[in-house]
């Protein structure tokens, strides 16, 4: 069954999430960070074969690995499982995962890839697919965010809230790494947060096989010509929501990030499209911090070497004062070096972003 919107998908009342009689809910898009394959591999798993819904996948993926959970999961899986592909039809009941290096996007009827820019420093982000499924498939949509570190999918569980579409969050207590779900719970009206052995059935009552005559099911003569490579970035880049100029610049690219006020949270876009909530923003200044340091580092090393160098010259050359003074230079050097070694072999730098946030304890 092809999956493509109903036109009168837009004319529907929905509040709070909950689906009127006439909306069925048959695209599901699920983020998962750190942790990810465990948390997906249970819920795949217990998915019915009946289940009539489009499920999109993306988990954070290193771009220079090919990615085996594809094949990981259709081992375990019930549901057809396969990589997403650019173009392809959407058809219910079948379970596509976003490729490494590439956003993962909905348009109405078909899926697109895109080597857009990174947000929140990663491609493929959860942000993305469930910005476009909203914009694309409105209260038909359900997104689920899993374990996860930092904040991914809080934004695009609020871009799918605005569109009426249900947001389901895994239980914070059971998560392996718990920051992406309490995100989405601090800051978007989730409709159900529960625990992995429960979200297959909650998913099997949400969704229902759609009836025959039903406007969701359509030929592909019916599907929308294709977006050009810009009118695809462009529809990575949309924001239902203007912003302002702030005093950033971006880690990426070094050119002026906008700040985007969206709903409680703050996040920021360069003119060039990388996104960063503050969390993910914070994460990479300071991984460039300490490899900033570590050249620093290097440079100190480096010049101290010259120094003894020149001072061993300046002695052979019976050049007192020189080598007094190059021994002088050797020292303040050296002591500088040390600094910035005390300071990377810390850690403070590559501390968890997560150890820095508010638990949810200190904020009662």
């Amino acid at each position: 069954m092809l999956v493509t919107p109903p036109e009168l998908a837009s004319g529907l009342e929905i509040h709070q999430g909950e689906a009127s009689a006439g909306t069925q809910r048959d695209i599901i898009v699920i983020g998962a960070s750190a942790g990810g394959v465990e948390a997906l591999s249970i819920l795949i798993r217990a998915l019915p074969d009946s289940l009539s819904a489009a499920i999109f996948i993306v988990i954070h993926l290193p771009a220079h690995l090919p990615s085996m959970l594809p094949n990981i999961l259709a081992r375990i899986s019930r549901l057809p499982v396969s990589a997403a592909q650019d173009n392809l039809p959407i058809r219910g009941g079948q379970v596509y995962i976003a490729p490494p290096d590439y956003h993962l996007l909905l348009e109405p009827g078909v899926m697109r890839l895109l080597h857009g820019p990174k947000e929140n420093r990663f491609r493929p982000a959860i942000d993305p697919l469930f910005r476009t499924a909203a914009k694309a498939y409105g209260p038909r949509v359900i997104g689920i965010v899993l374990t996860g570190s930092l904040d991914d999918g809080t934004s695009g569980l609020l871009a799918i809230k605005r569109h009426k579409g249900l947001a389901v969050v895994q239980d914070p207590a059971e998560a392996l790494f718990s920051s992406m779900p309490r995100s989405a719970i601090t800051h978007v009206a989730v409709d159900h947060v529960v625990k992995l052995e429960e979200m297959a059935d909650l998913l099997s009552n949400l969704t229902q096989p759609a009836p025959e005559d039903d406007p969701a099911r359509s030929d592909v003569a019916d599907l929308p010509e294709p977006k050009t490579p810009r009118e695809l970035e462009l529809l990575q880049l949309d924001d239902s929501v203007s912003g302002t100029p702030s005093v950033f610049s971006c880690p990426e690219c070094h050119g002026t990030l906008w700040e985007i006020q969206d709903g409680d949270m703050s996040r920021y876009r360069c003119r060039v499209g990388h996104r960063f909530s503050p969390e993910s923003m914070l994460s990479e200044q300071m991984e460039t911090l300490e490899t900033s340091l570590w050249s620093a580092l290097k440079t100190l090393e480096e010049q101290a070497a010259l120094l003894r160098r020149l001072a061993a010259q300046a002695q052979e050359r019976n050049q007192g004062q020189m080598t007094a003074r190059f021994t002088e230079r050797i020292h303040e050097t050296e002591s500088r070096a040390s600094l910035i070694r005390n300071v990377l072999l810390d850690g403070i730098l590559t501390k968890p972003i997560d150890e820095f946030a508010t638990s949810p304890q200190d904020e009662q």
